[in-house]
């Protein structure tokens, strides 16, 4: 009989995922060791300082979003004072600023909602949970080409620290190579005395002072009253109807889901019966446009007013959804994401980030804090200008998909402004084209990006090149697939109680049935 499935980023998360299953772990449990192990093996864009959510549908058929994400501090200094660095990177011809160092750390929730959903869900002692992530920690972990290349992309700020350097260059300064090893120092002991301590550690303890000293001496904002006052909230999620399915994800005042329902609601109007053949054309122009009128609707409708409770409701009214499909039937976003289900009916879906890193290392920790003050796609209003004591809004949207027959998928993906494109692109080739889950996650994307239309690899293209956009609008043909078009790993457990996944190639996922 099989015990369960997971789809992970890493072959070594999703390998550490399948040891929990096959240990007697249920769905949460494997979610959380992979996540553990995804904080050792993934380090160039999650780590145990950043934060994240996680739903979690029960056996009982209770559905819950677990909302750790990173939260604003209680007080502000004055910016003079801050240790808040700009960074240029650059992604092929292109380039984006980013901010690290102190002043940019958010209140991490990683630790806090580790140990909060194994309390609530978990089957297994944490100990148990954590061992594959310290054996990975222990004996470091091969660097794979993917993450080879991520730390190249990364490199003025992962290598921006000593400790960076340490880690992630030879003693030439050179990027390690693939097949070399990537050990973090100290960070198998920090996990080690975690599993045995408690999130207290974190938040009150040792590390949690070290932290609040380091921000008050070295410029940043963190108070051990931020650590001690942090907490996982639960909320209850989004809940909408697409052509028979039910979907669950994230709500606000996350941006991602509310944002992937309203595009699925539009496809529903604007593509009533689903026959329209899937990389044509048509369906190129269709897809593009349902992400501009969500965009629209993004600016006008829901960003103004995210944190009104009514916002979500608003968004999804068919008035509101009717109005931004008009327009088109006249012209006819570092992450990653871990997916589980087991034998009894559980399903997690988890996605974390540490954002791009903010250089800082807790000291003797091993521990590298995210830039979640330092990145502008979460600081639209400005920089050092955030709501006091609050939590950030995020792209990320683990989710959840059921159909009338009693079938269940898990699901999410990596990838910033990509991850809603990503998702509703493979929900609708699951619902509307009936592919194969891992066809449907493989399939080349669209992403709309202000009026640029990136079209991945792999379309038909004679119809890309015939493709025509309104006025003001560009089109990037990309010649490969790329980790730019998100990272999708998701899970199903069939009503007879069969399993089976699919992990993403463009983010070198992996999938194990147990």
């Amino acid at each position: 009989m099989q015990k369960g499935v997971i789809a992970a980023g890493h072959i070594e998360s999703a390998h550490a995922g399948a040891e929990i299953l096959r240990a007697g772990g249920n769905a949460f449990d494997a979610a959380l060791g992979a996540f553990l192990a995804s904080c050792v093996c993934e380090p160039t864009y999650v780590s145990i300082g950043g934060g994240g959510f996680m739903l979690a549908h029960t056996a009982s058929g209770k559905t819950v979003l677990y909302d750790f994400f990173a939260q604003t501090p209680a007080f502000k200094r004055p910016q003079h004072e801050l240790d808040f660095r700009k960074v240029t990177l650059h992604f092929g011809g292109n380039t984006q600023d980013f901010h690290i160092g102190l002043g940019a750390v958010a209140i991490p929730g990683n630790v806090a909602g580790l140990f909060h959903i194994h309390k609530h869900l978990g089957r297994l002692p944490f100990a148990e949970i954590a061992a594959p992530a310290l054996q990975l920690a222990k004996n470091g972990v091969a660097l794979t080409p993917f993450i080879q290349s991520t730390i190249y992309l990364l490199q003025p700020i992962l290598t921006a620290s000593a400790q960076g350097k340490t880690v992630f260059t030879n003693p030439d300064g050179q990027v390690k190579s693939p097949s070399e090893i990537i050990c973090i120092p100290h960070l198998h002991d920090s996990l080690f005395a975690l599993a045995k301590e408690g999130a207290r550690l974190f938040y009150e303890g040792e590390i949690g002072q070290q932290l609040a000293a380091d921000c008050a001496a070295k410029g940043g904002y963190i108070t051990m009253n931020d650590l001690k006052n942090y907490c996982v909230i639960e909320r209850k999620p989004i809940q909408v109807t697409y052509r028979g399915h039910t979907l669950f994800t994230n709500p606000p005042p996350c941006t991602g889901g509310a944002l992937i329902a309203f595009a699925l609601q539009l496809l529903q109007q604007l593509n009533p019966d689903g026959k329209l053949k899937n990389g044509t054309k048509a369906y190129m122009q269709l897809m593009a446009q349902v992400f501009y009128q969500t965009n629209l609707a993004r600016k006008y409708v829901f960003d103004k007013y995210l944190h009104n409770p009514r916002v979500t409701a608003n968004l999804l009214n068919p008035q509101t959804v009717a109005h931004y499909a008009q327009p088109v039937v006249n012209l006819l976003g570092n992450t990653t994401h871990i997916s589980a289900a087991d034998a009894q009916g559980n399903l997690a879906s988890l996605t974390h980030s540490s954002g791009a890193g903010s250089d800082y290392y807790i000291p003797n920790t091993g521990m590298m804090l995210n830039n979640m003050l330092g990145e502008a796609d979460l600081n639209p209003h400005g920089f050092h200008r955030w709501a006091k004591n609050r939590r950030l809004s995020s792209m990320m949207s683990p989710a959840l998909l059921a159909d009338v027959a009693g079938n269940l998928t898990a699901l999410g993906s990596s990838g910033s402004s990509r991850i809603r494109s990503a998702l509703v692109q493979v929900i609708s080739n699951v619902v509307d084209y009936k592919m194969p889950l891992q066809e449907a996650v493989t399939l080349p994307r669209l992403h709309l990006e202000n009026r640029e239309l990136n079209v991945e690899y792999g379309f038909n293209a004679d119809e890309a090149a015939q493709l025509q956009l309104p006025d003001g609008w560009h089109k990037t043909l990309w010649q490969q697939q790329s980790m730019y078009f998100g990272g999708v790993n998701a899970v199903a457990r069939q009503e007879n109680g069969i399993f089976y996944g699919a992990a993403d190639t463009r983010r070198s996922g992996a999938c194990f049935v147990v």
